[in-house]
């Protein structure tokens, strides 16, 4: 298998050009039937880069192709939805030829300018999802999501006038908002998976309390409990929101506070002793944690034991 180099995108003519598709009919936004894209051999693996937001729903993959975020690997064998934002590098690893299937929404941000759109997009935590944590729509929710993909397309190609940008802004939040409550669906339904997940959660945060290295190297970060269970930050806090009610830092937390509260009531540690064994520099962040999360500084908690 050969390598190819990666391929960076700055506009989205020049994607069109390189996949053999006619000029687009706004330079800023284009919506593709992945259908007519002129397929070429990739036997290999590519890289590409957009400076646009590119949202795809693919169908009909062959098991030869894998898409790839960073290390993350997945086999798309169903249609899927994937989100991916400017600079981000995004590969495909073939064997031969292959075709697609689907619809592909491109959209640079300064289409975006001016509108609350442009900040807002940001807030859609998918958009750094790895390939691994794609949503899987039913037939049902594909139905919608490939209506409104041509909604956007029939408000562009019409003649363009003052109320074409705020429509399609506009149809865009729709899809966007539909996609997020399809992921929070996906995060319900797949409970055997999700429960897993959690369950590892809880036993990688009592490992980290139970062992003496919290001194050395303070206490657990959000992106280091991503790593260790295989799964994005933002997806991982964007779950257990959903199946909890709270974010990753605030299990992190909760576990903290627990490890806390049984040094306090148990030992003759003094709070400044506690704060560093848990992995805090300054006693002062540790007591202020703790008053806020449980009302009590440390020690009038440990006085109520007394």
């Amino acid at each position: 298998m050969k390598n190819i180099a990666p391929h960076h995108f700055k506009t989205i003519s020049e994607y069109h050009r390189f996949r053999g598709l006619p000029k687009p009919e706004h330079p800023l936004m284009s919506v593709i039937n992945l259908d007519e894209i002129r397929n070429l051999p990739t036997d290999g693996q590519s890289s590409w880069i957009f400076d646009f937001y590119s949202i795809a729903l693919k169908r009909n993959i062959d098991a030869t192709v894998k898409y790839k975020y960073g290390q993350q690997t997945y086999d798309f064998d169903e249609g899927i939805m994937f989100f991916i934002a400017p600079k981000q590098v995004f590969s495909v690893k073939t064997e031969g030829d292959y075709k697609l299937s689907g619809w592909m929404l491109l959209i640079h941000p300064d289409f975006l300018w001016q509108s609350p759109l442009r900040k807002t997009i940001k807030q859609y935590e998918f958009f750094s999802y790895s390939a691994n944590e794609a949503l899987h729509l039913s037939d049902k929710e594909e139905t919608t999501i490939i209506s409104v993909f041509k909604s956007i397309k029939q408000e562009y190609v019409s003649n363009i006038d003052k109320f074409s940008q705020p429509l399609i802004i506009a149809q865009i939040e729709v899809l966007l908002n539909y996609s997020d409550r399809f992921y929070h669906r996906q995060f319900i339904t797949r409970k055997i998976h999700n429960h897993t997940i959690l369950n590892r959660l809880e036993e990688i945060l009592k490992d980290y309390f139970n062992q003496d290295s919290l001194i050395e190297n303070g206490l657990p970060t959000v992106q280091s409990i991503a790593k260790e269970l295989n799964v994005s930050a933002n997806y991982l806090s964007g779950l257990l929101k959903t199946l909890t009610g709270q974010s990753t830092q605030q299990h992190i937390h909760e576990k903290l506070i627990e490890k806390a509260k049984e040094k306090l009531s148990n030992t003759n540690l003094s709070v400044s002793e506690i704060a560093y064994s848990l992995g805090f520099e300054h006693s002062q962040s540790f007591s202020k944690l703790f008053k806020t999360k449980t009302s009590f500084s440390p020690l009038e908690y440990r006085r109520s034991f007394n």
